[in-house]
């Protein structure tokens, strides 16, 4: 289950990859502005946060299975009309609202869910395995897009995520289970099989709002969605869809500028994982006021440097082991929190706040930088929103509830 989820994420990293790549040859073609893409993968953004609370909820009424191969199938649609697309509005259409649905209702829960059923010992470390596969999907799949644009037609760019997911499909088809009770396996670290509850009667809406109800009483809860609305922020939100166009405003190719992605991916995978075995081991709050700090800094000094190769090289190493690693701390915090069942939904809602900062940034950031024809306020304030979070996570391991501390 590990190993195909892991796949599934690297080509849903490859997937969510494609406007970025696609902004500058879709902008050429069509004489747009960035920030008539950047409204559509803002929309995209808007749409998953929307459904990712719902996501874990729909996992646990019809099955994990099922939910991955109608997420598979929504992205091959999106993938293909977003080829098909020559008005503004169709983008809208294929990445706002069918990549934004494909992503919303596995995003980060298919990785929480396997993580919180399957394993009870080193669940951070299976995180920390599960989300670095965004890192390895920007690694192996960003370059080649990007060099599929400037050798063919940029519609041939989407073949290879599209080849992928299709792959995915099938072997979720054959191999997937939704619970380690279905092959009468105990979870790693347990010694009894857990049994899970029969399916709720409650509709899919239902099931996620309880468990934001009992959540919302936890004050760790609103910790937790509040610094993970920064980390979509200022990860996926501005760096995840406005990397490559930046470098173009300072005379670094396209080809180039994914490379740097690809290191970037390749730290990203030794980071998250490092940190999912961090987070198995020392304190979480700590440790998410340290990753927040250190990101905050890479951010505001990217516009200060002068897109030299040996100052990207750094930059990419630095910030690429931090991209993603909040991700393992604050879902174990979570599971340990809200147990077995509730975990997954819960964390649906925390991802939600993600997501919503990942919008605010990818339409920000294109705002900003049509009308002030620079990035780099973007990026300062970015970076300005780190400190924030490792201030109010530290604040809150200072200050609050004692019990809670994990």
């Amino acid at each position: 289950m590990v190993s195909i989820a892991f796949l599934t994420t690297v080509f849903s990293s490859a997937v969510g990859s494609v406007p970025q790549i696609l902004i500058l040859p879709m902008i050429r073609e069509f004489g747009w502005n960035i920030s008539d893409i950047s409204v559509a993968t803002a929309l995209m953004y808007v749409v998953l946060a929307s459904l990712c609370p719902f996501g874990a909820a729909l996992m646990l009424r019809i099955g994990v299975v099922k939910v991955v191969l109608l997420s598979i199938m929504l992205n091959a649609t999106g993938l293909l009309l977003t080829i098909l697309a020559y008005e503004k509005w169709h983008l809208l259409v294929s990445i706002g609202v069918c990549l934004g649905v494909a992503a919303g209702i596995i995003g980060l829960g298919l990785a929480s869910t396997i993580a919180i059923r399957w394993f009870n010992l080193k669940r951070g470390l299976v995180i920390g395995i599960l989300t670095s596969a965004f890192a390895a999907g920007q690694l192996v799949f960003v370059p080649f897009m990007a060099w599929i644009t400037t050798v063919f037609d940029w519609r041939f760019a989407v073949l290879p995520a599209m080849i992928g997911i299709g792959i995915c499909g099938l072997l979720y088809f054959f191999f997937g289970k939704d619970w380690p009770a279905d092959l009468d396996l105990p979870a790693y670290g347990d010694k009894d099989i857990y049994h899970p509850p029969a399916q709720s009667a409650d509709n899919v809406m239902l099931i996620s709002l309880k468990s934001l109800a009992m959540a919302a009483q936890q004050p760790a809860f609103w910790v937790l969605a509040g610094t993970f609305f920064i980390c979509g922020l200022t990860s996926t939100g501005i760096v995840g869809q406005h990397f490559i166009p930046f470098c173009g405003d300072n005379n670094v190719g396209i080809v180039l500028a994914s490379s740097y992605l690809a290191m970037m991916g390749v730290f990203n995978f030794i980071g998250t994982m490092g940190s999912g075995w961090l987070s198995d081991r020392f304190d979480n709050y700590k440790l998410l006021g340290v990753y927040y700090a250190l990101r905050g800094v890479s951010l505001v000094y990217l516009p200060f440097s002068d897109f030299g190769v040996l100052a990207m090289t750094l930059w990419a190493i630095f910030f690429g082991l931090d991209f993603i690693a909040t991700v393992p701390p604050t879902v174990r915090l979570i599971g340990k929190l809200f147990g077995t069942v509730s975990a997954p939904v819960v964390f649906g809602w925390v991802f939600a706040a993600h997501q919503f900062g990942s919008a605010a940034a990818a339409y920000g950031a294109g705002y900003s930088r049509d009308t002030l024809f620079s990035y780099a306020p973007a990026f300062l304030i970015a970076g300005a929103a780190c400190f924030a979070a490792t201030a109010m996570i530290m604040s809150y391991k200072a200050f609050g509830p004692k019990k809670l501390h994990i």
